[in-house]
């Protein structure tokens, strides 16, 4: 296979499963980031065309400034764009979560062929970085209730995108909300990886102030106060067949999920 593929945020949770993906299935995989051989950094323009030059097609995270989004994708003309976002962003006010707005917004007014992946809160949350250190202590501490989430594995999204990327144009234009199959509490979730683990139902204005004290900028606790108001509000609460109908198989479970990382 001929096709060299641009995989930003190469080591994170999903870019690190999209490059295996790819690899797999024997296309070339140009790994950027500010330390890779490749380099790539949001925040110097500079890195931008070598990191683009000769890949067919490109993995995208939303970049931080929403500045960047346009003259990036204006750069990759002719190059398939796929792009990681958020469900609910539709419902989210534009002056949260702009990267995502604007990124999203870019590729819909491109030339390029694109595809949006708006994704659920992952499996892995609960185990790779964000809430794994409070799990492994045994008491979690959000601002949740009993509405429900369809945690979506993140292997999952990266067979997804890894399709999108190698798409002849089946799934051109398309977003897609991709989900678990099941819809549970964050007590049942816990209750399902260790039930010693305490949640804690914090009010926004504690998490808040939690963030805060540990050095989250304000405007990102703000943003994620959001996210949290959102999922509370039943945004992101009911599972969708996006995963099956993409992959021809059902989504990841969530004790799969479990089985296979806390067991």
């Amino acid at each position: 296979m001929s096709q060299e593929i641009l995989v930003l945020g190469p080591t994170g949770k999903t870019g690190r499963r999209v490059v295996r993906a790819l690899e797999a299935a024997g296309a070339k995989v140009r790994a950027a980031s500010r330390s890779s051989a490749f380099r790539f950094d949001w925040s110097d323009e500079s890195t931008w065309q070598p990191a683009l030059d000769g890949v067919t097609a490109a993995y995208l995270l939303a970049p931080l400034d929403p500045a960047s989004a346009a003259p990036f994708v204006e750069l990759a003309k002719g190059i398939r764009l796929v792009l990681l976002s958020g469900r609910g962003l539709d419902q989210t006010p534009p002056s949260f979560f702009q990267g995502m707005h604007a990124a999203e917004a870019a590729l819909r007014e491109s030339d390029n062929p694109w595809t949006i992946l708006r994704a659920n809160n992952f499996n892995q949350n609960f185990s790779e970085e964000i809430w794994e250190s409070e799990v492994r202590a045994g008491r979690l501490a959000l601002p949740v209730d009993d509405t429900p989430e369809p945690f979506v594995d993140v292997q999952d999204i990266a067979e997804a995108a890894a399709l999108a990327l190698l798409s002849n144009g089946e799934v051109d234009g398309q977003t897609y909300n991709l989900t678990g199959p099941e819809a549970i509490t964050f007590t049942e979730a816990l209750a399902k990886i260790n039930p010693a683990v305490e949640l804690v139902r914090l009010t926004p204005s504690e998490y808040q102030d939690s963030l805060l004290s540990q050095g989250v900028p304000a405007e990102e606790a703000t943003e994620l106060n959001a996210l949290f108001e959102g999922m509370r509000q039943g945004l992101l609460a009911t599972p969708t067949d996006d995963i099956s109908r993409l992959l021809g198989r059902s989504a990841t479970s969530f004790d799969t999920y479990v089985a296979s990382t806390w067991r």
